[in-house]
């Protein structure tokens, strides 16, 4: 019988500032035209929160049912660990899909941006196919190319769109910036599973790139952003403040680039999660000013 923990742990809470961020970065390019929306910002966030965990369940069915989750270094998943009916896993994924659409709906209608009905559909798709059906494109060392493109592009500019009707430069910016510490978060997690997923048959990117490489990535994908928040100081100075997170990346990096394994990536993914979260507040604060 799984506990509350357990399912925590199956909704990976550590992976929920990959889901908010964009959401603060959408929400202060609008602000910074002038259109920014409390009430907008908080479904914006709900339907980026359960699309999250959605993926996260989704993730832990498919990955379960294959016998990838068999054999891990990380915390046991409620399908592969035995915990949880493969059946009620599913049906928690597409809960959550069913409550981001329900929120979607209800954020598309008071901005009347309807087009991004056909993103939503576009998203829930993409998330289930990541490590479901036959041919899961996250196994092919394609899901940074997810990741990047639903939690880093369409998130930030959705949001910032169903409150400003615009896209300003920032919100562009920002949207690659936390796109790639999207990438980088889900690039630690393989670099720790690429013993495990090498011998069933997951050749993530990381598997794909080998173990130097990846965590060379892994670096450059946090440094990309600060470079990006320094492009965007040029009209609002006070982006500078996401360089705050400079010595926490420094740590991370130190480790990784040291040679960090197994469970000692956990503290990385965490750290990581932490620079997503803190890049999402810094440049809130930055563009709203």
């Amino acid at each position: 019988m799984a506990t509350l923990n357990d399912w925590l742990e199956g909704a990976r809470v550590r992976t929920l500032p990959a889901a908010v961020a964009p959401v603060l970065i959408g929400t202060g390019a609008a602000y910074q035209v002038g259109s920014g929306s409390i009430p907008r910002t908080l479904l914006a966030g709900g339907v980026a929160l359960a699309f999250q965990i959605g993926v996260n369940f989704a993730n832990d069915y498919s990955d379960g049912i294959r016998g990838t989750d068999d054999v891990r270094t990380g915390p046991p998943r409620l399908t592969g660990g035995g915990m949880v009916s493969p059946g009620i896993v599913k049906v928690a994924a597409f809960a959550s899909f069913g409550l981001g659409c329900l929120l979607g709906l209800v954020l598309i209608a008071l901005s009347g941006a309807w087009w991004l009905l056909a993103a939503g559909v576009a998203a829930v798709i993409a998330a289930w196919f990541y490590t479901g059906g036959d041919k899961p494109y996250g196994y092919m060392g394609l899901g940074e190319v997810f990741v990047f493109i639903f939690f880093g592009l369409m998130a930030t500019l959705g949001t910032t769109w169903t409150q400003a009707g615009q896209l300003p430069a920032s919100s562009w910016l920002g949207a690659v910036g936390v796109g790639f510490i999207a990438c980088a978060l889900l690039m630690i997690n393989n670099i720790r599973d690429i013993p495990t997923d090498s011998l069933v048959g997951k050749h993530t990117l990381a598997v794909r790139m080998g173990d130097r490489a990846a965590r060379l990535a892994f670096v450059t994908m946090l440094i990309i952003p600060m470079l990006l928040a320094c492009i965007m100081a040029i009209e609002a100075p006070w982006a500078l403040l996401s360089l705050l997170l400079l010595p926490v990346i420094a740590l991370q990096a130190k480790r990784v680039l040291g040679g960090a394994k197994g469970r000692d990536l956990i503290l990385v993914l965490r750290g990581t999660g932490l620079i997503e979260l803190g890049y999402g507040i810094t440049l809130l604060i930055g563009l709203a000013i």
